[in-house]
């Protein structure tokens, strides 16, 4: 489903003439199965959030292939990356990107607007994420009036309104309450085991990492350690490599 391979990547720090190289990612290969969920945990400053965003087409890697579904995406263009990843991939982001001129409602509901999803289909499937995430009383609320912890759970069903294959998600339990993360979780794995969406989460909180079949550890753009979870539903943990 998702295999990274001899990832790398360097930012370049400074002036003209003065730059310096910095390396965040150093070499990973990770595999993630059809139907898994590998959470990704370590320090800040460690590397995680940019393989996430290596992964999901935000950044281009220096070095290495990023390859989904078969596909070699670091061949796409942004556009092919666009359509790629309205058409299977939903995204769940850490500072949760929703537009403050649109509701709740209206922020969900986009991706199906998009993707030209008629409106009887599109208010269903909303109605029905706003309701799993407890959030049919805030749909028509703007995001600057309702908390961080509701503003994710408008990300997170978001993320899930085209009913994508695989789900990144960053972070995605960072602004909720010891009970709402409790019921995202179960969700997550109501997904998970019903619908065989595949996840990769990256997460410093060992609680939420506990739910994934593997916990992939990272220190310093490498990847340390594979921690064997959960057993997945119907494939077997193929454990990441850490080349140095």
């Amino acid at each position: 489903m998702i295999r990274l391979e001899q990832i790398s990547h360097v930012y370049q720090l400074g002036k003209k003439g003065g730059e310096r190289t910095v390396p965040v990612l150093r070499g990973i290969n990770l595999q993630v199965n059809a139907g898994e969920i590998v959470t990704l945990v370590g320090r800040s400053g460690s590397g995680k959030s940019t393989l996430l965003h290596a992964a999901c087409g935000f950044i281009r890697p220096t070095g290495g292939r990023v390859i989904i579904d078969g596909q070699d995406t670091t061949k796409f263009s942004e556009g092919d990356w666009a359509n790629f990843r309205r058409s299977r991939i939903g995204v769940v982001f850490q500072s949760f990107q929703l537009i403050p001129s649109m509701t709740a409602y209206e922020n969900a509901e986009l991706p199906l607007v998009l993707d030209g999803v008629g409106e009887m289909e599109r208010r269903e499937r909303t109605l029905q994420l706003f309701e799993r995430f407890g959030l049919t009383d805030y749909a028509q609320h703007y995001p600057g009036e309702l908390s961080g912890g509701q503003q994710q759970r408008v990300g997170i069903a978001r993320a899930l309104a085209l009913r994508p294959s695989i789900v990144f998600a960053d972070e995605p339990t960072g602004s909720l309450d010891s009970e709402n993360e409790r019921q995202f979780l179960t969700t997550l794995q109501q997904l998970n085991v019903e619908e065989q969406i595949t996840f990769l989460i990256i997460t410093h909180d060992e609680h939420v990492a506990s739910i994934g079949h593997r916990t992939v550890r990272m220190e310093d753009g490498l990847l340390t350690e594979t921690i064997n979870g959960r057993q997945s539903q119907g494939s077997s943990a193929i454990d990441s490599e850490v080349t140095v």
